[in-house]
């Protein structure tokens, strides 16, 4: 259910809100003057960040849903529809993560990580665009990874997951040029949120190394390159450096790399 005085404006719709890098991308539109709907499944978290956001002067909704719910989607689209929201920007920003090896990972992890990463992002992506479409407006934010350039050994599935959010934005981007609308693929680095806690992961070596971004930093660099239309953005020098350095280096040699760091990670105590 949506939360709101009045919906029929056109909004920001942030899936994945409740924490990291959609909390900062919803502060941060609302802070750019959107209206903005926050989405995910604990509602407290959501309540509390609109609260904050009208406390500081913007506008924001809520609207709890479980996008690892395959009818997920189908309700968000059907809310927005239901409470005359127009979507002009839907940050796509909700995913799941696991960290082991493939055959040790149980299937509804891997089930969840697929139905959350891949299928409810081109779902509701698939039934907002038709409206963007007719506008001729809109503009469409999928958060991915530098994970999405090259496999990634001890999180195999993750990894696929991006490399098939980078390799559909970039088709999106080009299927709509020209139309208005505009798709952009995110993709940091390591990141400093919740997320590695709930993937089973140990960062002490990354938070040590000072690689890790801050949420709020990825989030204005997302924003800042959706607004200018870039269709593949990723924060950071180093992010950006490594990311391109696959195209040069062996595949093997990248896969190999990616392990090692992977490993690494995980054991740093």
């Amino acid at each position: 259910m949506v939360h709101s005085a009045d919906s029929r404006t056109p909004v920001a719709l942030v899936t994945g809100a409740s924490s990291g890098i959609g909390r900062e991308l919803a502060l941060e539109l609302a802070r750019a003057g959107h209206r903005v709907v926050l989405t995910a499944r604990r509602e407290p978290q959501l309540r509390a960040l609109a609260e904050e956001i009208r406390a500081a002067g913007g506008e924001a909704e809520w609207c709890i849903c479980d996008l690892s719910d395959p009818a997920g989607p189908g309700q968000l689209a059907s809310a927005m529809r239901e409470r005359g929201c127009v979507v002009e920007v839907l940050i796509n920003n909700a995913g799941l993560g696991a960290f082991g090896f493939f055959a040790d990972t149980p299937s509804d992890r891997n089930a969840a990580m697929i139905q959350v990463n891949i299928t409810a992002l081109t779902e509701l992506t698939r039934l907002l665009l038709p409206e963007m479409r007719a506008r001729g407006r809109g503009r469409i934010l999928m958060v991915a990874s530098t994970a999405a350039f090259q496999p990634g050994p001890l999180m195999a599935v993750y990894y696929a997951t991006k490399a098939y959010v980078l390799s559909l934005s970039e088709a999106l981007a080009n299927e709509l040029d020209g139309t208005g609308i505009t798709v952009s693929a995110l993709c940091p680095g390591p990141t400093a949120t919740e997320f590695t806690d709930v993937a089973g992961m140990d960062t002490t070596a990354l938070k040590k190394s000072g690689w890790q971004m801050s949420a709020s930093a990825v989030a204005h660099a997302g924003l800042r390159g959706l607004q200018r239309g870039k269709r593949v953005i990723i924060p950071g020098f180093l992010n950006s450096l490594l990311a391109q350095s696959t195209r040069f280096a062996p595949r093997r040699l990248s896969v190999a790399t990616v392990r090692w760091l992977n490993e690494h990670v995980r054991t740093q105590k």
